[in-house]
């Protein structure tokens, strides 16, 4: 009895979830052929996942490229989910995302097919070899504060104490952030 507990536990252990549903924001972008497909297929294959709810998504913003330049312009967003998912398997499961919809592998900072980036989850500090959360470069970015803003401006950053709207408001970055288009229609979130 005892051993059939024992290894119960360890499997509910090896899943990586939580017993109560967490908030988690994820960026998302796309600059390599058809952008609004790559973008629209992340978004549903996440929201079918076990373990994660989409919650909000903001609109898509064509963004300026940061880092390498000679590149196309990228489609950019956030979106709000809960999940069970704990950091790392949530991680996981945006990399698997990612190979799904076609990414290979670029150099940092250029071209992709598609980008998921976990951002925030709950208020924790987490810094390790394969994840650092809160993403360490999000307050530096117009194009990830403008969408996040949408969606959520009364976030705070976990480290930086203030308002996603407060960081978007003092953003130094002059890269160009324009609206591109409305939500996926095709998820059933709430709209704005």
């Amino acid at each position: 009895m005892c051993q059939d507990r024992s290894r119960a536990i360890r499997q509910l252990a090896d899943l990586h979830i939580h017993s109560t549903m967490a908030h988690a924001y994820i960026g998302f972008g796309s600059n390599i052929g058809d952008r609004f497909a790559h973008i629209d297929q992340a978004l549903r294959c996440l929201s079918e996942a076990d373990g994660v709810s989409v919650v909000r998504v903001s609109s898509l913003y064509e963004t300026e490229p940061v880092g390498c330049e000679e590149q196309n312009w990228f489609l950019n967003g956030v979106l709000a989910v809960e999940t069970r998912l704990l950091p790392h398997s949530l991680l996981r499961l945006l990399k698997r995302i990612e190979t799904r919809v076609g990414r290979q592998p670029h150099p940092r900072l250029g071209p992709r097919e598609i980008d998921l980036d976990l951002l925030i989850y709950e208020q924790e500090h987490i810094n390790t070899p394969d994840l650092t959360v809160p993403h360490p470069e999000m307050h530096q970015r117009r194009f990830v504060l403008t969408p996040f803003a949408e969606i959520a401006p009364e976030v705070v950053h976990p480290i930086l104490q203030q308002k996603i709207e407060i960081l978007l408001s003092n953003v130094a970055d002059a890269k160009l952030v324009r609206f591109a288009a409305s939500p996926p229609s095709r998820l059933s979130v709430e709209r704005i």
